[in-house]
């Protein structure tokens, strides 16, 4: 068959172009067969990303044993648990937009036949589903997999631990040295952050959307075993190209239905609404906030995961892997076994290979749910008109009423909250940290940790125009738009106003009048920005609201 890799290798007119490769030990023979580009995350900045070099040999190794050539480039990765709480941080979600045109740059620049894109960390994942979908090129996604869970007096620890224990040691709940104890055990090696957090939700998005192959992000990072399934997909990559089949007629609407079910499911994270509305956009794909709400109530949620359950994500693999979530979903009748997958087989295919480990804890039957509805709930009101999400999974309480405490950034905040200043009762309100006020929409995860590791978790509520990490939990709403920076109604919440959250009848409002309203936002005036010039400045004048995904266009 003719590739389009063919228009760069083939021909008298393209010797100058072989003979650059060939500068590099690639053969004629090489350069006549399918030329996958192999997108890799690698970075030493984390240990999300930190094997993938390793990795992308295997994956190389599986092309070239399928009959394919590979060539290897890099992309850039940010990490949302080191830079959290600091100006780093507002470059994490600007990455992802820049991973997504990245990888299509170097796709379209040398016309690769394939790609088979390594993603490990946060915004990795959906920053190369982005540019796959967008490119349309046979495609597989491979998730560099978990890391192990530390391990401190007899109970597992992520990085959740970590950063709740800040708040404990400045309430004064524990020494200095437990928190030195608890910091030096959370993370024992490679592996991106151990719950259900954002990465390991986008993992799972990735399987059951249909553009990773089954069973291939649960197996942790270090375990011997991910060198097979690496190799995998790359002998799935090719033959992919040998069949044609392209990442747009994986994701489809059901597709994406599968995916939002699977987040519900799970107790995933927040910001899969924000990645799933970007990566529907690429796909050209109706999505919307009300999908997730009618989705969500209509999926029990069925994994006793990280942040708010018992396990970790590893225990997932033990349980038998992400085949046996899919086979739960299709068993109960809340995903379309109909739905194509990467490997060419149905998703119901691929979930009747679920082996399930017996005795398992880690995911419930369908008979006995931890709850009858998913984790996620989209709230509207005077607040928030066009939507905002919380999380419910592990909350008891089901609505708040009381004082807000504002606050125009995430510092800010966290001086109070780990100053004691916060009460029983209030509603912290952080804003302009939105996608365009932040910039870069920042996650929360020093702050709504501190305010679980001060006890206050129960008591207290935050809402924010940015985002949180998977491993927050409690009374959060995030993604409040329109954000403040935009003009929205956060922006001119003021302190002590009352804030009633219901989440029963989905709702967030501040208690004033519409005139009241209408004329606070008429004497609002917009910030001076941030930043005037560089890739910030760019972001700013280019991105759209979080109810749409906050999308660059």
């Amino acid at each position: 068959m003719i590739l389009p890799s063919h228009t760069i290798t083939q021909g008298r007119d393209r010797a100058p172009a072989r003979a650059m490769l060939k500068a590099i030990g690639f053969t004629d023979e090489d350069l006549k067969k399918p030329i996958i580009g192999v997108a890799n995350t690698w970075i030493e900045t984390m240990p999300c990303n930190y094997n993938l070099r390793e990795l992308a040999a295997h994956v190389k190794a599986g092309i070239r044993a399928a009959g394919g050539t590979p060539m290897e480039f890099n992309t850039v990765a940010i990490s949302d648990g080191v830079t959290m709480g600091t100006e780093g941080m507002k470059a994490s979600l600007v990455s992802r937009d820049l991973i997504a045109d990245s990888i299509e740059l170097v796709a379209r620049g040398h016309m690769f036949d394939g790609i088979a894109a390594l993603v490990a960390c946060d915004k990795t994942i959906p920053g190369a589903a982005m540019a796959l979908l967008r490119l349309n090129t046979p495609s597989v996604v491979l998730y560099g997999g978990s890391i192990l869970p530390g391990h401190y007096k007899g109970r597992d620890l992520t990085i959740q631990d970590v950063f709740e224990a800040v708040g404990a040691n400045a309430a004064g709940r524990i020494s200095d040295e437990e928190l030195l104890a608890i910091e030096n055990a959370a993370c024992p090696g490679a592996g991106a952050c151990g719950g259900q957090f954002t990465a390991n939700t986008m993992a799972t998005v990735m399987e059951m959307i249909g553009l990773a192959p089954m069973n291939t992000a649960a197996v942790p990072q270090v375990d011997p075993r991910k060198a097979q399934v690496a190799f995998r997909c790359g002998e799935i990559v090719v033959e992919a190209v040998k069949h044609n089949r392209r990442p747009r007629q994986i994701a489809t609407r059901k597709a994406f239905e599968n995916a939002i079910a699977s987040v519900a499911a799970t107790g995933g994270s927040t910001n899969a609404v924000l990645h799933l509305l970007a990566m529907a956009q690429e796909a050209g794909v109706e999505l919307s906030l009300d999908d997730f709400q009618n989705i969500s109530a209509r999926t029990p949620l069925l994994v006793d995961l990280k942040p708010a359950g018992r396990f970790v994500a590893v225990d997932v693999d033990r349980a038998g892997g992400m085949a046996v979530i899919a086979k739960r979903l299709l068993d109960g009748g809340y995903a379309d076994g109909s739905a194509m997958t990467v490997t060419g087989r149905t998703f119901a295919e691929e979930a009747s290979a679920a082996r399930e480990t017996a005795g398992q804890q880690v995911i419930r039957a369908l008979s006995n749910p931890i709850k009858k509805s998913g984790g996620l709930v989209i709230l509207r009101g005077n607040l928030a008109p066009e939507g905002c999400v919380i999380k419910v999974t592990g909350l008891e309480r089901t609505r708040q009423r009381g004082p807000a405490r504002v606050f125009d950034c995430e510092e800010e905040a966290m001086r109070a909250v780990t100053g004691g200043a916060i009460q029983a009762g209030d509603i912290v309100v952080i804003r302009y940290e939105g996608p365009r006020g932040g910039p870069g929409m920042r996650e929360m995860l020093g702050v709504t940790g501190a305010i679980v590791g001060a006890g206050l978790s129960e008591s207290v509520a935050l809402i924010t125009d940015g985002r949180f990490s998977g491993a927050t939990r409690g009374f959060m709403v995030g993604h409040v738009a329109p954000e403040a920076a935009s003009g929205g109604a956060i922006g001119v919440v003021r302190e002590g106003d009352t804030i009633a959250i219901d989440i029963e009848r989905r709702s967030i409002d501040v208690e004033i009048s519409p005139q009241e309203m209408e004329s606070r936002l008429r004497e609002w005036r917009p910030p001076q920005a941030k930043y005037a010039s560089g890739v910030f400045a760019k972001y700013v004048k280019l991105v759209g609201s979080a109810a749409r995904g906050a999308v660059t266009s």
